[in-house]
């Protein structure tokens, strides 16, 4: 009998998001434990330590350690951390910081003994907060491994005097990370493919995924020209909401499939230099061919990219030189059977994916000349 697989659907224990929310980070965790390790990148800690140990003193939660000096989540760092925070007692681990600093607490939590873990995000190119795994990589950031937890963290704290104050440039790399979301979600839908969380998707996740797309559109863009004032508008709430909420759990819970896998292929060339949200949005218009989309359907998407700045084009990644046979061989990585490439709802070929970046480059280069 052929198994049949149950729908999954799981959150952080709770999310948090508003103007000054750091200030109400005690009343939070005190319930998880008296005892916090912190942990993060220096920028980070100089943007939010004071305010987390004035908050937590408030509460009556004792930080026992902090240190700054996470760049990269690397399993020296997870050692070494795991090994200070069990030492010193700690009963909580907070990370502060971008996806790094939140995928080395989430693993240091777990391996100082399953401890309950806070994530304090300070930018929004990622949606890592949210998650249940971590990106290990080598500290010359070569991927290494997934690291996937039974259990989701118990806090994710957005403060968006912090988060809706940083270059927006990280609020656009964010937007196009969740852009994949909606597509790769009904991908995955379609051919019964499971999440991360080993089950089929509910409609609750795909209800997650549809509403942070509809945001995207309506709010992405006037969220940008606003973090480039400095204001911290409705539309700057609603479009981190949509990266560290709606994105960050959406695709979790519903799977990835063609964008993501074609960033992974693109990593592999020689001149690449773009960031991880601004590779998976060209992925997800070149995943947009791969489906056989109309041009009514594809060309909204790649306009709103562009009034955003989010690249279109090869060249806007670093690759206005790359030759066919190179593509062929980032198609050939995309279609690794390891990969999400699998979770298509019809077979995928190397040479389907190379035709269909080479197209969505000239779509990108058509839109961006109008």
């Amino acid at each position: 009998m052929a198994k049949v697989l149950t729908r999954i659907f799981a959150t952080p224990s709770k999310y948090v998001q508003g103007l000054g929310a750091i200030n109400e980070l005690g009343k939070h965790v005190k319930d998880l434990g008296k005892r916090a390790f912190v942990m993060g990148g220096p920028t980070a800690l100089s943007l939010t330590e004071e305010s987390m140990r004035k908050s937590l003193k408030e509460s009556g939660v004792e930080v026992v350690g902090v240190d700054r000096t996470v760049k990269e989540c690397t399993h020296e760092a997870i050692n070494r951390l795991s090994k200070e925070s069990k030492d010193k007692g700690a009963e909580v681990i907070i990370g502060a910081g971008g996806g790094k600093a939140v995928d080395t607490a989430k693993a240091v939590a777990w391996r100082a003994g399953e401890l309950p873990v806070v994530m304090v995000p300070t930018q929004c190119a990622t949606n890592a907060d949210a998650s249940a795994l971590s990106v290990v990589y080598t500290e010359k950031h070569e991927f290494v491994e997934y690291l996937v937890y039974p259990k989701h963290p118990e806090l994710v704290l957005v403060d968006t005097n912090i988060v809706g104050r940083c270059p927006a440039k990280f609020l656009v790399r964010g937007m196009g990370d969740a852009l994949a979301c909606k597509f790769e979600a009904e991908a995955c839908r379609a051919s019964s493919s499971p999440s991360f969380l080993g089950g089929l998707s509910t409609d609750a996740g795909l209800a997650l995924t549809q509403l942070c797309f509809e945001n995207l559109m309506k709010f992405g863009l006037l969220a940008k020209r606003s973090m480039e004032m400095g204001a911290v508008t409705p539309a700057v709430e609603k479009i981190i909401e949509s990266i560290k909420l709606l994105s960050g759990v959406g695709w979790e819970v519903t799977g990835l499939a063609a964008a993501h896998a074609i960033h992974n292929g693109l990593t592999i060339l020689p001149g690449l230099h773009a960031e991880h949200g601004e590779i998976v949005a060209f992925g997800t218009i070149a995943q947009l061919v791969l489906e056989s989309k109309t041009l009514e359907e594809i060309n909204p998407i790649v306009d709103w990219c562009v009034k955003v700045g989010l690249p279109t084009t090869l060249a806007e990644l670093g690759l206005s030189d790359v030759k066919k046979e190179d593509l062929l061989k980032a198609a050939e990585k995309a279609c690794d059977p390891n990969d999400t490439m699998g979770n298509m709802p019809f077979p995928v070929t190397p040479e389907m994916v190379r035709d269909a970046i080479i197209v969505a480059d000239r779509i990108g280069k058509e839109r961006k000349g109008k």
